[in-house]
């Protein structure tokens, strides 16, 4: 039987990026220029959609909620990253770890609520366009929205307090450059079977309600754009929930890759941080370029908010 230093951990240290000594100044750049994107772009999501009457509906307000969601997660993990490029140190205390894993995960978890309350919005505008503002009223978006950001942070309660009622004694070497599920219960000298079956039962309770209406929803909103005799009227429909599914197949892609897929090698370890790098940094930057990009409505409230600007 192993034998570990029962030496309580009082802090961890993020190696994620430890192993890159000598391009971390063009990686701080390259981050801190993605970040400055990431929250330049969102807030201005935000801002055309708070100034521009015409976006006060049910999908732009989803939108808002989005954009808030990635400003938030970027600002979780990556000003830490920028601190570990710039200084050189790695460490992070326990009760800081704790922190950082516990709004990752109720962000996370609130993203995959929200994309499928996204496409029940899409689904109701498609498939009962007549019916769409009597179902889709301003006290049910508000309930949908709500209710996504309560399950999102239930859920991180459950989850981190889960992980961090292990004993750690192995080591305190976190292979990520943040803290993470996955890479913390690794660090467990106690038994994990326990907080890997409630991950699984709690992901699983959560996931078959969020998933599901998500994939049901855009197998009906296909259906129905299939069967539209215009075709003026099929480019509008899709047109209308492209910029959506676009980003719901780069959220669960990546995700789906970070969490479901173990590790061992070096090299696979180095693509898998990678492939969580996509995930927690790169997709909050390109959300609004993909919103901004394909919808008109969003496009030209900003263009008159800069103009507004502009013209002070």
């Amino acid at each position: 039987m192993a034998t570990y230093n029962r030496t309580p951990v009082t802090q961890f240290i993020l190696i994620g990026l430890s192993d890159l000594p000598e391009v971390r100044y063009p990686l701080f750049v390259a981050f801190a220029v993605i970040y400055l994107v990431t929250l330049v772009g969102n807030g201005a999501i935000l801002l055309a959609i708070g100034t521009e009457k015409k976006l006060h509906t049910p999908m732009y307000y989803f939108l808002a909620s989005l954009s808030l969601l990635d400003m938030s997660c970027a600002s979780t993990t990556v000003p830490k990253m920028l601190d570990s490029l710039l200084t050189a140190e790695h460490s992070i205390s326990f009760l800081a770890c704790a922190l950082q894993l516990y709004f990752l995960v109720a962000l996370m978890g609130t993203e995959v609520f929200l994309l499928a309350a996204m496409a029940y919005d899409r689904y109701v505008a498609i498939c009962f366009p007549l019916r769409y503002s009597l179902i889709m009223t301003k006290g049910r978006c508000a309930q949908l929205a709500s209710g996504t950001w309560a399950a999102g942070f239930l859920n991180s309660v459950i989850h981190t307090m889960s992980t961090f009622s292990l004993s750690f004694c192995k080591s305190n070497l976190v292979n990520q450059y943040y803290c993470d599920i996955p890479q913390i219960v690794a660090l467990s000298c106690s038994s994990t079977f326990m907080a890997e079956v409630l991950a699984l039962v709690i992901g699983g309770i959560f996931g078959t309600g969020a998933f599901p209406t998500t994939l049901v929803s855009y197998l009906y909103i296909v259906s129905t754009i299939l069967r539209m005799q215009s075709a003026e009227g099929k480019r509008k429909a899709f047109s209308t929930c492209a910029s959506h599914l676009l980003v719901v197949g780069l959220f669960y892609g990546t995700a789906i890759f970070t969490y479901l897929r173990r590790s061992s090698s070096q090299s696979s370890l180095s693509r898998d941080r990678l492939v969580s790098m996509l995930y927690s940094v790169i997709t909050p930057m390109l959300n609004p370029i993909i919103y901004s990009l394909r919808n008109t409505d969003v496009k030209g409230a900003l263009r008159r908010v800069w103009c507004g600007q502009c013209a002070w």
